[in-house]
């Protein structure tokens, strides 16, 4: 019997837009071709809703769910976090469902306040690595918790293997023969870079190859591509850069590559470059960019789709979902 998934790869498109030609839902921009596609793998496979699933006037549920998003200058112009938003709203609306966003970081109000002004949250989906006393008032407000990438072990916690994408990562530039290999990332909260999951897999890799680890290549750059292209510059503008670099996001690599061009500076023939994230730009940089596909809109999915069974009574032991990551080789490494 076919799925909704079945439908979504025939036709090229996420689980989220079939359903919503399914649903003729005209909140969102789709083209007519793009529905036609929907609706001809529709056709092909005979794929029928489930009776459960059927379209109805009413929604299942009324409620919100909370989303504990960081916010900084950059998030919602992010296509990792927009990716995964959009997916889990969408499902999360099929169900009656509306998201709020709760923001932390420097410049929100206190959390516990943030809450008390959206109470009687069914649940939340969280998207941050909070403070001690953060997370004890997010327990007391809300009954049901799922991370996204969260190092909380006593909720359900959707991600991708980060640290073995990071080694891998760093094992295929080795492979290629390069032993000056530097990191770019973010230290996030801890504002210490050498504690970041991606950082380790790097860290593993160089060791595992008994090659030395720079701490001049080692650009901590805060999740912020302006940033990157500053350390980059700085580089450049004494010659003393590495052959590879292993960064953490698509964004950062973009921002590091056009500073490597200003300077002329060859990719890959000079520096060679392989990212995390596959946002849709990436193939189209010049030369497009070695990365590693992130199922984006999958974690949001699987997310909003964990957090309804807890609000309907699912109450065995906290899952940890891993999600499946694909190398993408293509031409900056």
């Amino acid at each position: 019997m076919a799925t909704i998934r079945d439908v979504a790869k025939l036709a090229n498109v996420s689980t989220a837009s079939v359903s919503r030609v399914l649903n003729n839902d005209l909140k969102y921009k789709m083209t007519d071709e793009t529905r036609q596609r929907v609706l001809d793998a529709v056709a092909q496979l005979g794929y029928e809703l489930p009776p459960s699933a059927k379209v109805s006037s009413v929604p299942n549920h009324e409620g919100k769910i909370g989303c504990v998003l960081r916010q900084t200058r950059k998030t919602y112009n992010d296509p990792y976090f927009m990716s995964i938003l959009s997916s889990a709203e969408d499902k999360l609306r099929e169900s009656g469902y509306e998201i709020t966003f709760i923001r932390t970081g420097p410049d929100a109000e206190n959390l516990a306040s943030a809450l008390d002004n959206v109470p009687d949250l069914s649940g939340v989906l969280l998207m941050d690595e909070l403070e001690k006393d953060d997370i004890e008032a997010l327990r007391k407000k809300v009954p049901h918790i799922v991370g996204i990438s969260s190092t909380l072990t006593d909720i359900d916690n959707i991600d991708y293997d980060r640290l073995g994408i990071s080694c891998t990562a760093t094992e295929y530039l080795i492979s290629k023969g390069h032993t000056k290999i530097g990191f770019i990332g973010g230290g996030g909260q801890a504002k210490d870079i050498t504690k970041s999951v991606r950082y380790r897999g790097y860290q593993t890799a160089m060791h595992s190859a008994r090659l030395p680890i720079h701490e001049k290549w080692i650009l901590d750059c805060e999740w912020d591509e302006d940033l990157c292209a500053e350390r980059i510059n700085e580089l450049c503008s004494i010659h003393d850069y590495p052959t590879a670099f292993f960064v953490a996001s698509d964004l950062m690599a973009i921002a590091a590559m056009n500073s490597f061009y200003s300077h002329h500076v060859r990719i890959p023939e000079d520096v060679a470059i392989i990212s995390v994230t596959d946002i849709d730009v990436a193939k189209f940089t010049n030369p497009p960019l070695t990365t590693f596909h992130i199922p984006t809109e999958e974690m949001g999915y699987v997310a909003a789709e964990t957090l309804l069974k807890r609000i309907a009574g699912y109450n065995l032991l906290p899952q940890k979902i891993i999600l499946p990551c694909e190398m993408l080789k293509r031409g900056t490494a």
